[in-house]
């Protein structure tokens, strides 16, 4: 019998992921809870707004908090379990330590709430997938349909995250190549990025890069950044709105400021300096309702990266333990 080629072999492979995936996908519902759980959604609604009117932050602490879950391995609360003695869990990665506790905090709310509503029946995954989309709106970002179903990972492991999630600090070759793997296109991926026109990034993650030449930062923003960081050193938690224009609305303001050398961070400018980006970015800053149907788009999409249904998973009693 002839060998199968590499390419074969690798082709044949990505089609049986495909088919696992469009498989996952057919199960989710957008009524999944509509008899095990009828007041889901209004529980979480009722959850997010009030946490969000008492601590403004939680909105982009969720968002960032879905991607950091959704992006390395699939859409499966694995960020939310914390670590033992005998395992350290994927929250406890360096690159998720500066993830802001109000993300965590009020999925934990809802998950409780819920616990009592309907006990082991509301998977912690399909919580962040809803919250993070009833946040964005509460924020003025676009609504999308969350499709619902997911099962809970029974895996969290730090090491296995390494080098998934993309650093502010990447060459934009690379992120783009991270996002392409995971079946993201060019324009998805600067879609995605409009995530940074709310909340705020530490010092740390870009302090070092300001005033060096030929980083496309406006020489008075630069200014302005080094002294807001200046006792960086002494205070690690010192931070700097993504978007120092319009910090709290989610809107288009964030792809204005990169041509103006007011993005934040080193993949804010890399956006503007690579010419696969460059066009996207001019395009939503000049018209935002495309970027909300774009953005919503690669949202929902990425809810639905590599979910685990039926038996695969599990609906965990506590989203920070494996049952």
């Amino acid at each position: 019998m002839a060998e199968q080629s590499p390419l074969k072999s690798l082709a044949s492979l990505l089609l049986l992921l495909t088919l696992l995936t469009s498989a996952a996908e057919s199960r989710l519902t957008t009524d999944f809870y509509s008899k095990s759980c009828p007041r889901f959604l209004d529980i979480v609604r009722d959850t997010i707004s009030d946490k969000q009117i008492t601590h403004p932050t939680t909105a982009a602490a969720v968002i960032r908090l879905f991607f950091h879950d959704c992006f390395p391995n699939g859409c499966d609360a694995s960020i939310l379990v914390s670590s033992t003695a005998f395992n350290a869990a994927e929250r406890d990665s360096p690159i998720n330590l500066s993830l802001p506790g109000d993300g965590f905090d009020v999925i934990v709310r809802a998950k409780t709430a819920l616990e009592l509503a309907c006990p082991q029946t509301v998977s912690c995954s399909d919580i962040i997938s809803v919250a993070t989309r009833d946040l964005l709106v509460t924020v003025g970002g676009p609504y999308y349909p969350v499709h619902l179903g997911r099962r809970d990972s029974r895996v969290s492991k730090a090491s296995l995250l390494a080098d998934l999630l993309p650093l502010p600090s990447s060459p934009m070759a690379k992120t783009i190549r991270q996002f392409e793997s995971r079946g993201f296109t060019v324009q998805e991926m600067v879609a995605l990025s409009g995530a940074h026109s709310i909340g705020f990034s530490h010092c740390k993650e870009f302090v070092g890069l300001v005033g060096r030449n030929g980083t496309g930062y406006n020489p008075r923003f630069a200014q302005a950044l080094k002294k807001a960081c200046s006792s960086y050193p002494k205070d690690p938690t010192i931070s700097v709105f993504n978007d120092i224009m319009t910090p709290n609305k989610f809107d288009n303001m964030y792809y204005q400021n990169i041509p103006k050398g007011l993005g934040l961070l080193e993949s804010d400018h890399g956006l503007y300096s690579d010419p696969r980006t460059r066009p996207f970015v001019d395009l939503y800053a000049r018209d935002q309702d495309r970027f909300f149907k774009d953005f919503a788009k690669a949202m929902q999409k990425l809810s639905l990266y590599g979910v685990q249904t039926g038996r695969r998973g599990e609906i965990r009693r506590r989203c920070d333990a494996i049952n």
